[in-house]
């Protein structure tokens, strides 16, 4: 493979994947001028008003438009149901199709990184870099930053079921929290979104679509990488298809995964990279046994509470809502606000299921609108939601491959309640979301539950969150980051026992954060970036 005429081209990096770790990286390299960056993206470049409004995501979250659409294995713990897991295929990844809701973690999250044995991944090593990517309309230093490509904003829908949230919260007894990215996450408030003046700003808006005309970044869309080529323990190219056709494609420095939490360790592993027995079993010939790949799967078990609602400021398949969606369009061409601006869960709340645990251990998310399995089942009516996620879930799971051909969909077990704690604490969390649900302020906006109704015992609650919890598109940890026999990178995201070849996306996370994934993502893109200029 030393032969550089086996090559159809040559560059400097080679990053796989254009979601929101590879956008921020690719991005940030390609500010070296003395640096040639590839980026190869499966999904198209979506410029469309799909990528632009924000409820476009209602039409590609349930469905196959630029979206993988993965299902998880069956699930002994959700009485054998297959999970859903919706995964953007598109230049911008999942940062396309999201909820847009910008959140970090908590900084005990991080720490405990740097405990496990990964240097340089403390709250205050990560900080500057989540600083650095954010350009916040509304909070500045020294938390947040106001000059970043990504771009941050409060919700500009104009929604008074806000304004019911907030003052349900209030009377539970909850504090109300004007930045879950500030000096503390626990509370009820709105969300801040990846958004800029109304439209969405995923992470191909933010960090790669402004720089397409610097002559060292290239960008390929609907390249579907097959596998990456070595020479000898060397990564030095990728086997990429484009239009049909299968090319070489040479990396003089580095290759760099940025697929994600699913697909990156399906690459490694379809490269003979992962458990020597797994790939021998799919004949794939092992170049590195390296059993931690597509181990040590986390995801958040999330259940939704329904509730039928007359609110005209609901979302809902009605005449009523119709008529509301054409004003709302007419709105958003002259002013870029109102309904849809809406990013679906503009309320949202980081509580402690007890007193006795330390920090918020539960996130909600209040969506105007009513949402039953991934929005794919609708209902006639108005409606709203409530999602109560379990943030730091014992769980873990895997990825696998089932087949050896790049096309077909790996094995995909997030093992959710496989561990005995988050079922017990996740019914904690229904209990205290209903509470919260009941309060007078809130309770006025709607009518009924829809599906929860007959759960008063604990039982009858457990029974109802296997019936009912699914993900709530979080999915980490299948490269961990780490010095030990399971880990499969450095804390340089190296791969361990090979040479120019890292992993740069949540799949490099030890630990699931206390949060939505998406900003992270971009983070672990910019650390990686200031890392690779440095070696």
């Amino acid at each position: 493979m030393n032969d550089t005429q086996r090559f159809d081209e040559s560059h400097d990096v080679i990053v796989i994947g254009g979601g929101s770790s590879g956008s921020a990286l690719a991005g940030r390299l390609s500010e070296d001028a003395g640096t040639q960056v590839q980026v190869l993206e499966a999904g198209a470049d979506v410029t469309s008003w799909l990528g632009t409004v924000p409820t476009g995501a209602v039409v590609m979250v349930p469905s196959k438009l630029h979206n993988y659409a993965f299902e998880t294995v069956p699930q002994p713990g959700l009485n054998g149901r297959r999970g859903y897991v919706p995964r953007g295929k598109m230049l911008g990844g999942s940062s396309g199709i999201n909820a847009m809701v910008y959140i970090r973690g908590q900084r005990e999250d991080y720490d405990h990184w740097a405990a496990l044995g990964n240097p340089g991944w403390g709250w205050s090593d990560v900080l500057p870099f989540f600083v650095k990517s954010e350009g916040n309309d509304t909070f500045g230093a020294p938390l947040h930053g106001q000059g970043g490509p990504l771009k941050v904003s409060q919700l500009r829908t104009d929604n008074p079921l806000q304004d019911a949230w907030l003052a349900a919260g209030r009377e539970a007894g909850h504090a109300i929290n004007a930045d879950f990215n500030g000096e503390v996450q626990e509370g009820v408030g709105i969300y801040q979104v990846t958004q800029d003046r109304g439209e969405r700003c995923s992470a191909a808006r933010a960090y790669l679509r402004p720089h397409l005309g610097r002559p060292n970044l290239r960008v390929t869309t609907q390249a579907q990488v097959q596998r990456v080529l070595f020479d000898g323990r060397r990564a030095v190219g990728v086997e990429v298809k484009v239009g049909g056709v299968t090319r070489r494609l040479q990396a003089r420095r580095e290759v760099v995964l940025a697929a994600g939490a699913i697909q990156s360790p399906q690459l490694l592993m379809l490269s003979g990279v992962g458990d020597a027995a797994q790939l021998q079993a799919h004949g794939i010939p092992v170049l590195h046994h390296l059993p931690g790949v597509g181990a040590n799967l986390q995801d958040h078990p999330d259940f939704v509470f329904g509730m039928a609602s007359d609110s005209p400021h609901s979302f809902g398949v009605s005449l009523r809502g119709g008529l509301a969606f054409w004003r709302a369009i007419r709105r958003y061409r002259a002013e870029r606000r109102g309904m849809l601006t809406s990013n679906f869960a503009e309320g949202g709340a980081f509580l402690r299921t007890s007193s006795e645990v330390e920090r918020p251990d539960v996130q909600l998310h209040f969506v105007v609108a009513a949402v039953e399995d991934h929005a794919r089942k609708l209902r006639w009516g108005q409606g709203l939601s409530c999602h109560v996620c379990l943030l730091r879930p014992q769980s873990r799971g895997s990825v696998t491959l089932a087949s050896a051909d790049v096309n077909a969909a790996p094995r995909i077990d997030p093992a959710f309640f496989q561990h005995p704690d988050d079922l017990a604490q996740m019914v904690a969390g229904f209990k205290l979301t209903r509470a919260l649900l009941q309060q007078p302020s809130l309770r006025a906006h709607w009518s009924r539950e829809l599906w929860s109704t007959e759960t008063t015992s604990d039982a009858e609650v457990e029974a109802l969150l296997r019936r009912r919890t699914d993900t709530i598109y979080h999915p980490v940890g299948t490269c961990r980051m780490g010095g030990d026999e399971g880990a499969v990178v450095d804390a340089q995201l190296r791969v361990h026992g090979l040479q120019g070849l890292r992993v740069v996306d949540c799949s490099i996370m030890p630990t699931l954060i206390s949060g939505n994934t998406n900003a992270p993502a971009m983070m672990i893109g910019e650390k990686a970036a200031q890392m690779m200029r440095a070696a």
